[in-house]
Parts: structure tokens; C-alpha cells; sequence
């Protein structure tokens, strides 16, 4: 609870130093993005307050309908959402919009745990596994459709959930190797990638010759990458889209253009480095005051940070974090109701994918992918869906000695 307050605290501060309004100083009202984070924070201590004096049963009980109502919003809003820089994402309530994928990772992560946590439910049967691809798959296809890319990729690290439930590791080591190999073939010519795979296959072979099995495992994952490699150019060129292609462009430095492509990273790269061992100080960020960085309160919130609060400031929210996740990965491990650990495992997997990617897109690097940083970014749906997935899992862990199933 003190880091989930902290997190809040440092994101309210900087959210109001980078759209900070002189015409409106006061910090609560919907006039401002930093009033409107103040009401969303008391709100989610309201919710957070809620969920803990709930009955720890409640959450798989309901893990159904959270899904089923969450699918049914994000199948809405493909319909009456509100279209905002390009993702028909939002749906409008007034003055409030809602973002149904925030949540639908939420009750996929209840879903998920709930699932795997059945009787007989093991997921290194073909059944089990595809059941369980399912329950993530489905809302990241509703929400590729909107198109929110950033919010897909999320529930691919999920993927970490089944292996901790005993997925084989060969799906993880083919999953690095596809992607190593999509970067190498966008790098170097087709037949350098080939041939160097060749190479390493050829050595594998030579040091594992007398067991048949790793022998055909070699031979055959030689043949899916020679096969992909020759595919890239085909996938990149026609299937991932223009501006997609353009930022992985710039993020493999195939191209430099930091008036347009890269421009946002750059500008992310100068505030943050401008800001040296201690920053310029709250309210005294050049870059953040002129709005040299776009979407400095939500997806480039870290800029901030850096540029004000420095080295240090950056270490700190930085060390908040990686605390947060080894705590909720070690409150995951001591439960004794498989629900409770699944589930705590699903949190930290979410939690950790948004904090690397986010701030790895602040500093260039990954590939600029839209989600903001949990607790900090400014954003109502996105806060209440995180405080939703952390006390959820304090809550159980307030039960973990109680009935084993719960």
C-alpha cells in the first residue's frame, strides 16, 4: 500500500508540473488533466477501500462475468466509441471516458487464474492450453481491432502466467528466437541471417549428434527459421503498417529522422538527460513547461521525472517499482490457493511489461508502443485498473490462511 500511494503521490506531482495552467491553480476540478488526476486518485483509495472489505471468494466467483462484461464493452466500443488519436478506444460518459481495455486486463488475469486453477487443469495438455491462449487471446483481438497495439502486446506477457504453471520453456526460447530473428532479418541481408543460423544449428548438431531427439529439435527449428526469416520482408512490408514500420525504423536506427519519426524519443532523450544528477527542480522543466514532448502526461510521463527530478529522482521511481513487483511476486509465491497465486503472477506480469516498456520507450529503448506507466501516467481508467489488479491481490493475500480454494 505505501508504494501504491508513493507511485500516486510522484504521478500527481509531475502530471501537474507537465500541464501545469496558471489560469487554474487549483488542484481539484475537471479543468485540468492534474485536477481530474486528483478526483481519479481519491476516487481509486474509494475502490481500493471497497475491494478490501469484499469477500475473497468474490473475485473467482465473478470471474466470469468481470470477463463477460468487459468483452461486451469492448465489442461496444468498436461501435460507439469515441475515435481519439487514431484508436477507437473511449467510451464517452459525460465528461468521463472509458477505456474498456484497461479493465479487460484485469478480468483476464481473474478469468486466467481461475481457469487454471480447475480441477485436472493441466496446462501442458493440448486442451488445457489452447483453453487457456483462448481466454487471452480474445480481448486482444477486440483490442487490436480498435487498433491499440500498445494495449495488445500487453497480454502477451501473460505467456510468463502458463510458464509458471508449467508451460514447456521451449514456447518462451522459440518465442526469443522468432524475435531475434525478425530483428536480424530487418538488420542484415536474408542470406547472412540463413547462413548464420545454419552455422549454429550445425554446431548444436555436432554437440548433441548422439541424441536423436535435440537432433531433430535442431533440424527442425532450422527449417521454421529459415522459413521466417524468408518471410519477414513479406510480413513487414505488406502486414505491419506504415507507421508501425516507420517507428521500428528509427528504433533499429535504419533511418534518422528526428524532425518527424523521431521526433518524440528525442525530445524524451533531451528532457531527461537535461535534467543531470538532481534536475532543474519541480515547475522548472524547460522541455516539460514549453511542451516540447507530446503526451508528456501520459505516455512520456518519465520525461518528466527526469528532467526535474534527475538521476536520482529517476533511480527512485525506478526502485519503487522493481520493489513492487518482487513484493507482489513474493506475495504470489506464499499463497496457498493456486487462484491466488495465478492471479498474483498475472498482476505482476502486467505491471512489469507497462513499467519496462514505458520507460524503455522514454530512453529509445524499444520501438514507441502507446501504455502508460502504471500509478504515474495521468488517466482514470488506467489508474482504477491498476489499484482493481493490486488490491485485488492484497485482498486475497489477507485470506491465504484461510480456505485453501478461495
Amino acid at each position: 500500500m505505501f508504494l501504491y500511494l508513493a507511485l500516486c503521490v510522484i504521478g500527481w506531482f509531475n502530471i501537474h508540473s507537465a500541464v501545469y495552467d496558471e489560469r487554474y491553480p487549483d488542484v481539484i476540478g475537471f479543468h485540468t488533466n492534474y485536477g481530474k488526476q486528483f478526483i481519479w486518485i481519491i476516487a481509486a483509495l474509494s475502490l481500493a477501500g471497497i475491494i478490501l472489505l469484499l469477500d475473497s471468494r468474490f473475485f473467482s466467483a465473478l470471474a466470469p462475468v468481470f470477463y463477460g462484461v468487459t468483452i461486451f464493452l469492448l465489442v461496444l466500443v468498436l461501435v460507439v466509441g469515441r475515435n481519439v488519436g487514431g484508436n477507437q478506444a473511449w467510451i464517452s460518459i459525460g465528461t468521463f471516458r472509458l477505456q474498456p481495455s484497461e479493465f479487460a486486463k484485469y478480468a483476464t488475469c481473474l478469468l486466467l487464474a481461475r481457469y487454471l486453477s480447475g480441477v485436472n487443469i493441466r496446462i501442458t495438455e493440448v486442451k488445457s492450453f489452447f483453453t487457456a491462449a483462448a481466454i487471452i487471446f480474445f480481448p486482444m483481438l477486440l483490442i487490436k481491432m480498435q487498433p491499440d497495439d500498445g494495449s495488445t502486446l500487453v497480454f502477451c506477457s501473460l505467456i510468463f502466467v502458463l510458464y509458471r504453471e508449467g508451460l514447456s520453456s521451449y514456447f518462451l526460447i522459440l518465442g526469443a528466437l522468432f524475435i531475434a530473428l525478425f530483428i536480424l532479418s530487418l538488420l542484415f541481408k536474408a542470406v547472412f541471417v540463413i547462413a548464420g543460423v545454419m552455422v549454429v544449428a550445425g554446431i548444436i548438431i555436432a554437440i548433441v549428434r548422439r541424441n536423436r531427439r535435440w537432433a531433430i529439435i535442431t533440424l527442425s527449428g532450422l527449417i521454421l527459421s529459415i522459413g521466417f526469416t524468408l518471410a519477414v520482408p513479406f510480413v513487414y512490408g505488406h502486414i505491419i503498417k506504415e507507421h508501425q514500420r516507420v517507428r521500428i525504423d528509427e528504433w533499429l536506427r535504419l533511418t534518422n529522422d528526428k524532425k518527424k519519426a523521431g521526433y518524440n524519443v528525442n525530445q524524451s532523450k533531451i528532457a531527461i538527460g537535461s535534467g543531470k544528477l538532481w534536475g532543474k527542480g519541480y515547475l522548472k522543466g524547460t522541455q516539460t513547461r514549453f511542451s516540447f514532448v507530446p503526451e508528456q502526461s501520459t505516455d512520456f510521463i518519465f520525461c518528466t521525472v527526469g528532467e526535474e527530478w534527475g538521476f536520482a529522482g529517476s533511480v527512485v521511481v525506478i526502485g519503487l517499482f522493481v520493489f513492487m513487483i518482487l513484493r507482489i511476486i513474493i506475495i504470489a509465491e506464499r499463497q496457498r490457493s493456486p487462484f491466488s497465486r495465478i492471479y498474483g503472477y498475472g498482476v505482476a506480469c502486467i505491471i512489469f511489461f507497462h513499467f519496462f516498456i514505458n520507460i524503455g520507450l522514454t530512453i529509445g529503448m524499444v520501438p514507441v508502443i502507446g501504455i502508460p506507466l502504471p500509478f504515474v501516467s495521468y488517466g482514470g481508467s488506467s489508474l482504477w485498473s491498476f489499484t482493481f489488479l493490486l488490491f485485488t491481490l492484497l485482498k486475497l493475500d489477507s485470506n491465504r490462511m484461510g480456505v485453501a480454494g478461495a
